[in-house]
This record gives C-alpha cells, sequence and structure tokens, in this order.
C-alpha cells in the first residue's frame, strides 16, 4: 500500500524506553521512571471532585471549537496571577493537549518549504511535526555559554520565517531572561519572523519566575498545557494565546482538525484551578527532587550537568563514559532498572554523549535512582 513521505518521521525515542521500561515491569523488574516527563502525582483532587459534581448533570457532548467560555476566562485570569498582565480570553483556544496546538500554529503560519528555527537540543516532537507538514527545521546549537538558549546573533544572522523558543526547555530546564528574549523579539520582529513560545513548564520554576512572551509582545503564538504544572498529562488538554487577528483563523483550522478539546478534560481543567495548594506542594517536591539528584549524580562521576532553571529534567554529559547514549541508557535500565532517556532523543548532532533524567516522581522513588545509578557506575568502574 502506498505511503506519504511526510509519515517518515524519527521515532519518539522516550515512548520507546517507556515501553521497554513497562515490559521490564510487566515481567516483576521493579523498575525507577526517570524517562518520561510526567509529573507522579494525578490530577488535582479539586479537578476530579469539580469533573464528578458536573458529570451528574452534564452530557458532556462538543463545545465549541475554541474551548469553554468559562475556562478560557480562568485561564486569562492566571496571567493575570502569574505576569500582572492582561489578556483578553477571546484571544486563548483550548486544545486537546500542546501538541494539537503545535499543529494548529504549524498550519496557521507556515507554508511547504518553511524554514522554522529551533533550540538544539530540543523536545524531539518539535522538528518531527514540523517535517511532517513538508516545513523544515533550522537549528541553532546551543550550549552552557548561552544557557541552553538561542542566541539573538543566530537569529539575526538566519533564513527563518519562523522561531520556536521554549522556555523553561526541555531537556536542559534552561529558561530565557526578559533582556535576552526581548531582544529575540526584536529581531524576530524586524525581519517578519513568526514568534512561537512553549511554556508549557511555565509554574515550575524555582529560582525566579519565567518570562512569558505576552509579557513582551501581543505579536506571537503562546502555547501551553494542563499536563505539567497542573498534573494532568493524560486528560490531554492544553491551550493557545493568538493575536486577535488570528483567533478566527485558528478556530476554522481547529473545527476541521480537532472539532474541540474533549469536554471531559475542561471540565476537570476547570476544576483543577481550585487546587493551587496542592500544586504549590508538588513544585516543593520538584525541587527538593532536582537537588537530590544533582547532587546524587555529581556523586556517581556525572560532572558535566545542566543546572535546571525550571521545568524537571537534568541533562547531562556522559562523553567520559560512553558515545551512545542509547545503548548506555538500555544498558542502565536492564542492569539496575532505572528508565532514563538518551540524549538523541533531543539533539541529533551532540546527543550520542548526553542523557536526561526527569525528576518528576515521589523523592522516595527519585532517592532509589540515584542510589541505583551510583551503584552501576561503581559496577563499570567509573567511580
Amino acid at each position: 500500500m502506498r505511503s506519504s513521505n511526510r509519515g517518515n518521521v524519527d521515532p519518539f525515542i522516550v515512548m520507546d524506553i517507556m515501553e521497554k521500561a513497562s515490559v521490564a515491569s510487566s515481567l516483576g523488574k521493579d523498575v525507577v521512571h526517570m524517562e518520561v516527563g510526567q509529573p507522579g502525582t494525578s490530577a488535582p483532587k479539586a479537578a476530579l471532585d469539580f469533573l464528578e459534581k458536573t458529570m451528574k448533570k452534564d452530557p458532556m457532548g462538543y463545545t465549541v471549537a475554541l474551548g469553554l467560555p468559562q475556562l478560557r476566562k480562568k485561564i486569562a485570569s492566571l496571567y493575570g496571577e502569574w505576569y500582572n498582565i492582561d489578556i483578553d480570553w477571546n484571544r486563548i483556544i483550548i486544545t486537546p493537549g500542546s501538541s494539537s496546538a503545535f499543529l494548529l500554529t504549524f498550519t496557521s503560519l507556515f507554508d511547504v518549504g518553511d524554514i522554522v528555527g529551533l533550540g538544539n537540543p530540543g523536545y524531539p516532537s518539535y522538528r518531527q511535526i514540523i517535517k511532517a507538514l513538508d516545513l523544515i527545521p533550522k537549528f541553532f546549537q546551543t550550549g552552557k555559554e548561552s544557557n541552553f538558549q538561542p542566541k539573538p546573533e543566530d537569529i539575526y544572522n538566519s533564513d527563518v520565517q519562523g522561531l520556536l523558543i521554549a522556555s523553561p526547555a526541555n531537556p536542559t530546564g534552561s529558561m530565557l531572561d526578559y533582556k535576552t528574549f526581548n531582544d529575540i523579539h526584536q529581531i524576530s520582529d524586524e525581519k517578519n519572523i513568526a514568534l512561537i513560545s512553549d511554556e508549557i513548564y511555565h509554574g515550575i520554576e524555582y529560582e525566579k519566575k519565567a518570562v512569558t512572551a505576552l509579557e513582551i509582545t501581543n505579536s506571537c503564538y503562546v502555547i501551553n498545557s494542563f499536563s505539567k504544572y497542573f498534573s494532568m498529562t493524560g486528560w490531554r488538554i492544553g491551550w493557545m494565546v493568538v493575536p486577535e487577528s488570528h483567533i478566527r483563523r485558528i478556530e476554522r483550522i481547529a473545527q476541521n482538525m480537532f472539532i474541540c478539546a474533549p469536554h471531559v478534560s475542561q471540565i476537570a481543567a476547570l476544576g483543577a484551578f481550585n487546587g493551587k495548594f496542592e500544586l504549590q506542594k508538588n513544585l516543593l517536591v520538584y525541587k527538593e527532587n532536582r537537588d537530590v539528584l544533582t547532587k546524587g549524580l555529581s556523586e556517581a562521576g556525572f560532572k558535566d550537568i545542566a543546572h535546571p532553571d525550571g521545568a524537571f529534567y537534568i541533562y547531562a554529559d556522559i562523553g567520559l563514559f560512553s558515545k551512545d547514549s542509547l545503548s548506555f541508557a538500555t544498558e542502565i535500565l536492564d542492569t539496575v532498572a532505572v528508565a532514563v532517556t538518551p540524549g538523541i532523543d533531543f539533539d541529533p548532532v551532540n546527543g550520542k554523549t548526553k542523557l536526561r533524567f526527569s525528576y518528576a516522581r515521589t523523592t522516595k522513588e527519585i532517592k532509589e535512582g540515584v542510589r541505583r545509578i551510583k551503584s552501576f557506575m561503581k559496577k563499570r568502574n567509573f567511580i
């Protein structure tokens, strides 16, 4: 049967690792999951209680394509609370997870053959969605000197039609400061580059608050999600903020691609806003986990790691131990039953000497994972 070139995308390796870890678990192994960026906590109790109450009186049918107005208004109020900015709730579109928001974004902004700039390392599905839509990804190689974020001068000297910024970023947890973000916006505006800001890890920051692109400009697309801070990955509910002139444009595409986000997930998301105390407790756990894992990896011989400003990942160099991150991750899983993600998922250039560790689970699990990793490194005579 015939197939399209658009379907020839690379696998999402972290999902392959998760499947392998699940098989190991089914065979009786006690696997510590440090591979997937998924909170170990469930949706907030307030979300579940509100959903249960609502389901008794609402049949949960289609909603309007842009999402429930009351949910969009709640999200608009969040921007006032977090960033002290006033966002017109009509500019907020509810999506079936942030992944569909990226599909809507790239479909709305770009034509076949357009070039979209990305920081490297970065979330792998960015480049795969871009390829599947017959667009061209252009990588801006980043490192510690730029806090693993694209540099304004790289963007100025590029030929891109679009630019995707992620702050806090996956896999490094790095964030852009206001000045650099503003410089990037100024260049994008001058060169007519469509600016897209992935902000799905906002709310999970440590020493300082992340900057939203909406503090700087309204001429951008902002993408966010209930998956991370709100701990609702499996509910597949996200949102995007677009310029006023693009609302109807996105609405038409969303109507035809998705009809609407799941009604049940929108109701749960609405209730999640009443779970702020629980969500802040989760944040304290992530901060403790970050400190535990940073110290533990250093003691295990990982000397070159990216210190995360936000999100819940540590990106570590393994060049002293291996030049094949996939084999190294597989060996760790097979030997001590700790699932981690090889860097080639995030960086096709330098990822063979990198691993990503997620610390989104319980502190007890992270401590056990550190103990096992130390054991593995001792067995291999690396420490």
